[in-house]
């Protein structure tokens, strides 16, 4: 969201409202003038420790490097800045994160 220059000042606190929403992975959708749809996103928790631990990983630290550079065709960075190979997110190997994901994994199996 953009500034809050051209927006009344009797609008502004909705338009913080808003951009609060936003921030907490809420999606507004206006595509009628006398309603909005608002839905939330979630992202699992595991998620986000694999984006946070790929700056762990000194290899991945090294792809990261090489796919900045354009260096590399088969592995890219998504907008949320996670590293994938051929649309796969690589999981860093820190802080038993593969264990995890097969513990997951397997308990979504039983």
């Amino acid at each position: 969201m953009g500034s809050f220059a051209y927006i009344s000042v009797g609008e502004r606190p909705l338009v913080a409202d808003v951009r609060t929403l936003s921030n907490q992975f809420m999606r507004l959708d206006v595509s009628e003038p006398s309603w909005v749809l608002a839905c939330t996103v979630a992202r699992s928790s595991l998620y986000e420790r694999v984006r946070e631990r790929q700056y762990n990983d000194p290899h991945l630290l090294v792809l990261k490097d090489t796919v900045q550079h354009g260096g590399s065709k088969k592995v890219a960075m998504g907008d949320d800045g996670v590293l994938r190979i051929q649309g796969l997110i690589c999981v860093p190997n820190v802080d038993g994160l593969h264990e995890l994901i097969l513990e997951e994994a397997h308990s979504f199996r039983q």
